[in-house]
């Protein structure tokens, strides 16, 4: 009877959740605020739909330069945090570190860069109550915002002890970031 126990219990296969880089519970958080933020961007083009004309004036006012700059600055950043993650693998701590660091700058450039475009703004006062795209501009361009400087804790984080799972995790953070960014970028910046 024991000899057909193990035929009797089949191993069972791989789950596509077993093949998820990282951590589930990253996952979760990943696909929850793509869908905040897709929302956002469902909303803005709604609103879009009623007012082209000044969503249109009020787009021209904008820095596509700035922006496209750093569309380059965080597509660049998740390269190296993907390099990162190599190194990680690789039991490079030290190299490790050092991309995850200059991810990290990128972000901060990427920041730097968002807070110029903000000051000038206030400066020709335009503020979230100008027009309704500004609402959405603010609301969705600064939610991004915060959530590079989260990506940067995350991955001052996991460079502390440079394992490769966790920093496979705040990788993952910091891909949504970028993608995030890469979808922003074309609706508000350059959609007609």
């Amino acid at each position: 009877m024991s000899e057909h126990l193990p035929e009797l219990i089949a191993p069972e296969p791989p789950s596509v959740l077993d093949e998820l880089p990282g951590d589930l519970m990253m996952w979760v958080l990943i696909v929850s605020e793509l869908l905040v933020f897709g929302a956002g961007l469902a909303a803005f083009l709604g609103a879009r739909i009623f007012d082209p004309e000044g969503f249109a004036a009020a787009q021209d006012a904008l820095h596509r330069t700035g922006a496209g700059i750093n569309t380059l600055v965080l597509v660049t950043s998740g390269f190296f945090a993907a390099l990162g993650v190599r190194m990680a693998e690789a039991g490079r701590k030290a190299a490790t570190r050092g991309w995850l660091a200059a991810a990290s700058a990128l972000g901060v450039v990427f920041l730097i860069v968002k807070f110029v475009e903000y000051a000038d703004k206030a400066r020709h006062g335009i503020g979230i109550e100008t027009h309704p795209f500004y609402t959405f501009y603010y609301l969705l361009t600064g939610f991004h915002a915060a959530h590079v400087v989260a990506g940067i804790v995350i991955l001052g984080l996991v460079s502390i002890r440079c394992v490769p799972r966790t920093v496979e995790v705040g990788a993952a953070f910091w891909h949504m970031v970028d993608l995030v960014w890469v979808l922003l970028f074309p609706v508000i910046y350059l959609l007609r």
